[in-house]
């Protein structure tokens, strides 16, 4: 078997929430657009990434996902997320932190998921 993405879906009571940390915080883009629909949705992609987001308030409920994007520039990246959306950083991991396993890590949090941005 050959697999070439893994492309995980994301519910959001209010998916505004996710197009800030996705669009406007992780600077990802919409490539695919129903926001304007009955059932919101979109997908969103940087590079080989992408992510569906639903806005979905019993699913929204049911799932609160975790997920980690490794990078190679984890200090630029921290130091662009704390100066303009400090209010997503994660209170038990807020700062750039080698863990016991040697990868650095911060964390992100929304109403809905977290994600641990991670440099080995």
């Amino acid at each position: 078997m050959n697999f070439t993405k893994l492309v995980p879906n994301v519910f959001y009571k209010d998916i505004n929430a996710g197009l800030k940390t996705f669009v406007d915080c992780l600077e990802f883009t919409i490539t695919h657009d129903e926001l304007s629909s009955e059932r919101p949705f979109c997908v969103v992609e940087k590079g080989d990434l992408r992510i569906n987001l639903f806005q979905d308030r019993k699913y929204a409920a049911e799932h609160h996902p975790e997920f980690r994007l490794v990078t190679d520039n984890i200090e630029q990246v921290y130091e662009k997320i704390k100066l303009n959306y400090s209010e997503l950083l994660h209170p038990n991991l807020k700062v750039i932190t080698l863990r016991p396993w040697g990868a650095k890590e911060f964390a992100l949090k929304d109403e809905q998921l977290g994600i641990i941005i991670q440099k080995w």
